[in-house]
């Protein structure tokens, strides 16, 4: 059991190293307008997490989805800002 879960993170893993390449190299900025324009420096720092988060970030480079939702939280609720 502990060799498949090993092995499952493993595969996970490197399914999001692999992925995480052409995000960075051609896609963030579809996602995310502020990462246009970014440095190397900005890409290798971000490589872990979108290593770790490529399901969701797949996701939404796939639907076409142009900018981070708004958080919605109890500040924003009181300040009145949607």
């Amino acid at each position: 059991m502990f060799e498949f879960m090993v092995a499952a993170l493993m595969t996970y893993a490197g399914l999001g190293a692999v992925f995480a390449v052409p995000f960075l190299a051609a896609g963030i900025h579809r996602v995310d307008s502020h990462a246009k324009g970014s440095g190397l420096g900005f890409r290798l720092l971000v490589f872990p997490g979108v290593a770790a988060l490529w399901p969701l970030l797949m996701g939404r480079w796939l639907r076409g989805v142009s900018e981070p939702p708004v958080e919605v939280n109890a500040h924003r609720k009181k300040a009145g800002s949607p």
